[in-house]
């Protein structure tokens, strides 16, 4: 009943979408192939969170949505669900993906050695306004590394494992029919570990680092340190009817693991990955991963609470839903709220003339 005064202005509403199409103007292919090309985070970030890896339609719906996240991972997952899923890939090991970037803030020293790769970690922000003032911004090119790096590294657990830093827990292999898919199957608690790690991979961004940053200042019981942050290129696997496996393209991923001095038989650690390159996520979820286990009902860290805010879809469609009519339930509101004000004023003429009179 909240929403029947919506059809009263059918045409009003209509009029309010295309008020809007008129700030973004006409969409063409340049357009969505300039936003893929001049904002890559963006892109990333729209891409994991709605999780599809299609770098072109995320810019497309960036474009349509005029900028607007939320809009635009709306539109990326509906568009998602209409489409029949033909594969289900192999598993993708971390060392098997081409390693764009690979550091440790845990160790100096790593086999493989630091990989820097593409960031701003180390720049100076200054804002480059003469652009604004007709003079065009072009980057120093990159020189010739002194040295290659290899191109595809081991996973630093492996090397901790080793040396007996890490529990090496025995590996069972795990067909992929049976991987739990989050997005045809209801999250419920406590939840499967494949469901925490699929949550956390297209979680909201900014609700993940909120409530990571939580953890890091004392919600948390453990304090993280980066083991291995990196970002790389991974082979999408399938098989073809005849049962050959071969590669149907790469995408970028992202891959944080954290750690922490208090486990009971050596490193603690914690994971997250997402499609597309990402770092303030992966890191932010990989610590909520590792301060989950044993946190209190009322913690943010604890899985329950962390898993349900950061649904980007959900939690942004509940909060933009009060901005629609609610004019019955808050009327009902107001109607309680002024019968109860009537009855005190009633109760306390009645109260006053039961006072007996005095008199001087």
């Amino acid at each position: 009943m909240a929403y029947v005064a919506t059809r009263g202005g059918e045409r009003a509403i209509e009029q309010a979408e295309r008020l809007y199409r008129a700030q973004t103007g006409e969409i063409g292919a340049d357009r969505v192939r300039e936003i893929e090309a001049a904002l890559p985070a963006l892109v990333d970030r729209v891409m994991g969170e709605a999780s599809l890896y299609a770098p072109d339609l995320a810019a497309l719906a960036l474009a349509q949505a005029g900028g607007d996240l939320y809009e635009a991972l709306l539109l990326l997952r509906a568009w998602r669900t209409t489409q029949p899923r033909l594969q289900i890939a192999e598993v993708a090991e971390p060392d098997q993906g081409f390693t764009h970037r690979r550091i440790s803030a845990a160790f100096k020293d790593i086999p493989g050695g630091q990989i820097l790769g593409p960031t701003l970690d180390y720049s100076h922000r200054l804002l480059a306004t003469e652009v604004l003032e007709g003079t065009p911004f072009r980057p120093d090119p990159v020189e010739p590394a002194e040295r290659r790096a290899p191109p595809r590294h081991t996973a630093l657990a492996d090397w901790q494992k080793a040396q007996g830093l890490v529990a090496d827990r025995p590996r069972r292999p795990v067909d992929r029919e049976d991987i739990p898919d989050l997005t045809r199957e209801p999250l419920l608690f406590p939840a499967k570990r494949a469901h925490t790690l699929q949550s956390l991979a297209r979680a909201e961004t900014g609700g993940t680092l909120a409530l990571g940053y939580s953890a890091m200042r004392g919600y948390g019981s453990a304090h993280p340190t980066v083991n291995e942050l990196r970002l790389s290129e991974v082979e999408v696997t399938v098989r073809h009817p005849n049962g050959t496996p071969f590669s149907a393209g790469r995408v970028k991923t992202s891959q944080a693991e954290v750690v922490t001095t208090k486990g009971k038989d050596g490193l603690r650690l914690g994971f997250c990955a997402t499609l597309g390159w990402n770092e303030v996520k992966v890191i932010s979820g990989a610590t909520l991963d590792l301060n989950s286990p044993g946190a209190p009902a009322n913690s943010p860290v604890n899985e329950e609470f962390f898993l349900y805010h950061t649904e980007p879809v959900e939690s942004s469609g509940f909060c933009i839903h009060f901005k629609l009519p609610h004019y019955v339930t808050f009327q009902s509101a107001l109607d309680s709220l002024r019968g109860a004000k009537a009855e005190k004023r009633s109760a306390e003429r009645d109260e006053a003339a039961r006072q007996p009179e005095t008199t001087s």
